[in-house]
């Protein structure tokens, strides 16, 4: 685990923070280089699919040419919802490192289901690595910052 890839998901969450978007960023790193870097783009694009991690494996994907993202590590600010990680689970990415969790995105408004990435990794035998709480207060603090904004929209 290494600080700068969180932080550069903390900085491009803010990115998308200051164009009217949800506090929630990732990035992608394969053989230490970030091959996606992207923040939620579910109301610019009006797609409610369009979370960080969709939206990162996409642009992995697509830079890598495979949909096979084994090697790969997902850094997200806030612990993957249930389609992320089903997205991660099937891109074969080896780990998800993340920072707040289902519980802050609840805090701020968001309609997340309680299902705990690592309820999802026993119930599909997947075998991949999770660290969380990983910059947690950095990461918690993204939401701080979008429930300051008055012009914050959740889903």
């Amino acid at each position: 685990m290494l600080k700068k890839y969180m932080i550069e998901a903390i900085a491009v969450t803010k990115e998308g923070l200051n164009n009217g978007e949800t506090p929630f960023g990732a990035v992608i790193v394969k053989d230490d280089r970030i091959v996606a870097r992207t923040h939620n783009q579910v109301w610019s694009t009006t797609d409610i699919t369009a979370h960080a991690e969709v939206t990162a494996i996409r642009e992995a994907c697509k830079n890598l040419n495979t949909i096979d993202l084994s090697g790969c590590v997902i850094y997200s600010t806030c612990e993957p919802c249930p389609m992320c990680f089903s997205a991660i689970h099937w891109a074969n990415i080896d780990e998800i490192i993340y920072g707040a969790d289902i519980d802050d995105a609840k805090r701020a408004g968001f309609n997340e289901l309680e299902i705990s990435n690592e309820e999802l990794i026993k119930r599909s035998g997947n075998k991949l690595k999770l660290t969380r709480d990983f910059m947690k207060d950095e990461c918690s603090d993204l939401f701080d910052i979008f429930v300051a904004k008055n012009d914050k929209r959740v889903y």
